[in-house]
């Protein structure tokens, strides 16, 4: 069994996408069934992911609308100086 905290660290690594959802915009977690939002423009879901990933501290994928990645964010915990 999980213990709650254990859970809500696990749903805390999650990204959150921005995709295209029958002529509007979805907002939903990785690996989420359903989406938590869904709105009529991408700039307006685009803010909502935002907020959702600087809460949890995870990545941001904004997708166009062919499917393909055209943003990503991290508000996670990115190493300091970076690698590389």
């Amino acid at each position: 069994m999980i213990s709650a905290n254990a859970a809500e660290q696990k749903m805390s690594q999650k990204s959150v996408h921005v995709v295209p959802r029958g002529g509007k915009w979805a907002v939903r977690s990785s690996g989420a069934a359903k989406a938590s939002k869904i709105v009529n423009t991408q700039d307006e879901a685009r803010e909502i992911a935002r907020e959702q990933a600087k809460r949890s501290g995870v990545e941001l994928y904004v997708h166009g609308r062919n499917g393909r990645i055209r943003e990503r964010n991290s508000y996670g915990k990115d190493p300091y100086p970076p690698k590389g």
